[in-house]
């Protein structure tokens, strides 16, 4: 095993340098980590979650020199004038690294998520059929400047048994092979196929790898719906897509002010260029009397208002400015400071809003009225729905995942944040005393079918 190859065009070692390499062979790269794959996914849980404390060990010793490869990359896109809610989502801290850290401990300390038995029936007697978890197969994840998903990604896979081929943005270059060094060295130093974890740069490797059906089982972008709709036209290989994230926060008639203003500025301000940012508040006809107090936290928190007619008359009022909001800034993505503004009539034209606009990413509505709540729970069809809370909840690590591969916008197998339980799929096996299936039928020996606990 060599800790340091495997990368299309760009091998990885401990010191994430790059190399000249041969053309990129997909179909070879794809192969080697389907077999590396079937390995590692039939090791014992033990080995599997000590290769995710090694990773944790790993990321703490090598700390510095991330963050300096991380610094490369910021540098360079600072200097390129990559758009500032991309520079933001590329940048590493030592608070990212911790909470990365954090999530490979949890799932090592949680149970095996492979061969939980989902269903027994016993057949006969000495005939017993069970339904067990089991690994995806072989991942491809194509993401875009978040160097972190790197981590998040690979620990998933590692506690799952899949394999994974990485196809990181090129603005955070030095990162990415920084941080597939380290799953890959946390493989080897417990014994294990380096190839699981494989780490590919260009597009002419990703062009390769989406026509490799036969080797790769899943594709997983996580970037704009552009990215996902181009790559689901290219390949005959299923997509779990990870698209944009519009989400709303509504402020329904039976609002508490304190508590609106508190979650807007949250779901707004804490990272504005993440996919469960805010990005449009919806407000109930009859809370406009309260929405300048709302805003005037938003606005000192550097916000930038874009209002429809009735908002912006509420807040001028009130001596606040907002700007005129144009029909294309309901259903966009901002990535930054700015919010949108829409005036509704009542809870059922709030819904139609979000349903209309919305990316059925994380919708949350802010109510003391209970029934409000529930009504907006149950009508509201998106991955996440919230009540009194921050659309920023939308997180793995905060639901207790220990980290995700995105969060899957589409109806398909998982949905919301995809932790482990979203990188499995199950198979059937069959314990027997030697039957066969002539034995069986009408006239014959009938099955039992009996449910086992």
């Amino acid at each position: 095993m060599n800790a340091g190859a495997g990368v299309g065009g760009a091998p990885v070692g401990a010191g994430g340098g790059e190399q000249p390499s041969a053309a990129f062979d997909g179909a070879a790269t794809a192969a080697a980590v389907r077999a590396a794959q079937r390995r590692f996914g039939a090791t014992r849980w033990e080995i599997r979650a000590a290769v995710l404390r090694r990773l944790a060990d790993l990321l703490a010793a090598r700390e510095p020199a991330l963050l300096a490869a991380n610094r490369r990359d910021v540098e360079a896109a600072r200097t390129s004038g990559l758009a500032p809610a991309l520079l933001d989502r590329l940048l590493l801290s030592p608070g990212k690294l911790a909470t990365l850290r954090a999530g490979a401990g949890q799932l090592a300390a949680a149970d095996d998520p492979l061969g939980t038995v989902l269903r027994r029936t016993r057949l006969d007697d000495g005939l017993e059929l069970s339904r067990v978890t089991c690994p995806l197969g072989v991942l491809l994840v194509i993401f875009e400047s978040r160097p972190d998903a790197v981590i998040q990604i690979g620990t998933l896979a590692l506690a799952t048994g899949n394999g994974l081929l990485l196809k990181g943005g090129s603005e955070a270059a030095h990162s990415n092979r920084a941080l597939a060094a380290c799953l890959r060295d946390a493989l080897a130093a417990e014994g294990q196929p380096v190839e699981v974890v494989t780490l590919v740069e260009g597009r002419a490797a990703v062009a390769a790898l989406l026509a490799e059906d036969g080797s790769i089982d899943v594709v997983i972008p996580r970037g704009s719906g552009e990215l996902v709709r181009g790559i689901q036209a290219a390949t005959r290989i299923p997509v779990l897509g990870h698209a944009e994230g519009v989400c709303h926060l509504y402020l329904d008639a039976a609002a508490e002010p304190a508590m609106a203003a508190k979650l807007a500025v949250d779901g707004k301000c804490d990272y504005p260029a993440a996919c469960n940012a805010t990005e449009t508040l919806l407000v109930h006809r009859d809370f406009l009397p309260h929405l300048p107090a709302v805003a005037k936290q938003l606005v000192d928190h550097g916000v930038t208002l874009r209002a429809d007619a009735e908002a912006r008359a509420a807040l001028a009022a009130a001596g606040i400015e907002a700007q005129p909001a144009a029909a294309d800034d309901f259903g966009r993505e901002w990535g930054d400071l700015t919010l949108a503004v829409a005036t509704v009539a009542d809870l059922e034209a709030a819904v139609d809003h979000v349903h209309r606009h919305g990316s059925a990413h994380t919708e949350a509505i802010v109510t003391a009225d209970p029934r409000a709540a529930e009504r907006f729970l149950a009508a509201v069809d998106a991955a996440s729905v919230f009540v009194n809370a921050s659309t920023r909840f939308a997180d793995g690590y905060r639901y207790g995942l220990g980290a995700e591969v995105g969060i899957s916008t589409g109806r398909l197998h998982a949905r919301g944040p995809v932790g482990a339980e979203g990188l499995l799929t199950s198979r059937w096996l069959l314990r027997g005393s030697g039957q066969a299936a002539a034995e069986y039928g009408s006239g014959k020996r009938p099955f039992l079918h009996q449910r086992l606990e």
